[in-house]
């Protein structure tokens, strides 16, 4: 029952900007912490940002102040914000989400089907 759907993604020319978008679909989003994931090709899986449900945020070392990890829990959804692009980050971008079904009981993962940004030179 529980759905996260990405978009946002796409082609894009070094040094540009992109902003992905991750609406959550049940369970209880305020209470949920949320993350981000990429995964370029040849390469396992890596960790990009996480926001948790109070709003703690934690980045990977790469991004080096070029992204920005965001949440609005009246719409249920968490952005990343990707400025001064790379082609290595040319990955498929994926959206986890440790999410509470019910008020004080531990969470469940989830991911959602991931989107493709690429980026050219």
């Amino acid at each position: 029952q529980v759905q996260l759907v990405e978009s946002g993604g796409g082609l894009v020319q070094a040094g540009g900007s992109l902003r992905l978008s991750c609406v959550v679909s049940g369970g209880i989003f305020s209470a949920s912490d949320m993350a981000w994931y990429r995964q370029a090709p040849g390469k396992q899986r890596e960790f990009v940002a996480r926001i948790t449900n109070g709003g703690s945020i934690t980045y990977a070392d790469f991004v080096k102040g070029r992204f920005t990890i965001s949440r609005d829990n009246a719409k249920a959804t968490v952005y990343l914000q990707m400025d001064r692009l790379q082609v290595e980050d040319t990955a498929i971008y994926s959206c986890f989400g440790h999410i509470i079904l019910r008020p004080l009981r531990p969470g469940t993962n989830y991911w959602g089907q991931g989107t493709q940004v690429t980026v050219s030179s």
